[in-house]
């Protein structure tokens, strides 16, 4: 039910984030093979790279060369949430972390991109997760998504 409730306010905070800077409506994208769904501004995001074979995910990209990965993964290492954080930051400035028990959030910078990846452990030993990045001159447009983009993560 705190799901469901959270889900209906991230949605409510995704349409007055999106609605007043670029009047973009709500997507929610759900991946087939994990379950994993977000929802996102079709309007900023309009076009995708072709699905991977193995069904993961998507990456939406952005005119102005902002990106959105959405994917799930098994975690076949069988990693804490601290050590998928470690691993995640690997050759990256991470300037925020944070470590839940069953998620993990970075953000930072990627080269001359900001980024800002969120992992959420699921059920049947899945990693649901998304990962935006776009450039420091494009930060007023971004930064005010993150958070209801953010709260619409979810999966079984």
């Amino acid at each position: 039910m705190i799901r469901k409730v959270a889900t209906i306010l991230s949605a409510g905070a995704l349409a007055l984030a999106i609605a007043s800077p670029v009047s973009a409506k709500p997507f929610t994208y759900t991946n087939a093979r994990f379950g994993t769904s977000v929802t996102f501004p079709d309007e900023i995001f309009t076009s995708h790279a072709e699905e991977p074979a193995n069904g993961d995910g998507l990456l939406w990209l952005a005119p102005d060369g902002g990106s959105l990965a959405v994917y799930g993964s098994n975690n076949a290492l069988e990693q804490t949430p601290e050590q998928l954080a470690d691993f995640s930051s690997e050759g990256l400035d991470v300037s925020y972390r944070k470590v839940g028990r069953d998620w993990v959030v970075l953000s930072g910078h990627d080269g001359p991109n900001i980024f800002y990846h969120r992992l959420e452990f699921g059920g049947d030993g899945v990693i649901h997760a998304f990962l935006l990045k776009y450039s420091a001159s494009a930060k007023a447009k971004y930064d005010p998504l993150v958070s209801a983009i953010a709260e619409s993560l979810n999966g079984p």
